[in-house]
């Protein structure tokens, strides 16, 4: 049976390995959709900029889904990414060992949507993709200094190209 796969982006946690409020609402939402006939790819490894905790990222969201009532076995190898561009990179290496893949459901938040899109299409283009963008609880000035970082993150790919 070809089964899809929830692809959930990561996010900054805090130094204990807290998640914070932006990844509990992209695992919440996974939670909710999930069905026995998914497969849940979590990423997010080590990073000054967003993960300075003891464990991968991926292993505080595993976690959290599997308190949430997800069962191990639907889990697949965490993706050790750094950024969105390994994010894209490190799910293919994983998603190209599992068979009887239907589609990917990739998940992340409003303002990341955009270059979520960009970088995904190109780099697992092979693949049948739907894209999640979850409506941020962020105060005004914290979405516009998001918004604000993905416009020059976009800018940069289209002037640079995507490097992976």
């Amino acid at each position: 049976m070809k089964k899809e796969v929830l692809i959930i982006l990561g996010s900054p946690n805090s130094p204990k390995g807290e998640l914070t409020t932006i990844s509990k609402q992209r695992l919440n939402y996974c939670k909710k959709i999930f069905k026995e006939d998914m497969m849940v790819l979590c990423t997010g490894g080590n990073g000054a900029h967003f993960n300075i905790a003891e464990k991968a990222h991926a292993y505080y969201t595993k976690n959290y889904l599997i308190k949430k009532g997800i069962s191990d076995t639907f889990f697949l190898d965490f993706a050790l990414s750094q950024n969105t561009v390994e994010d894209a990179v490190k799910s293919k290496e994983i998603l190209l060992k599992t068979d009887n893949i239907s589609s990917l459901r990739i998940i992340t938040s409003d303002y990341h949507l955009e270059r979520v899109k960009l970088i995904f299409n190109e780099i697992l283009s092979d693949y049948k993709m739907k894209f999640v963008g979850l409506k941020s609880n962020l105060t005004k000035e914290e979405h516009t200094a998001l918004i604000n970082h993905e416009h020059k993150a976009i800018e940069g790919i289209i002037k640079n190209g995507l490097y992976y």
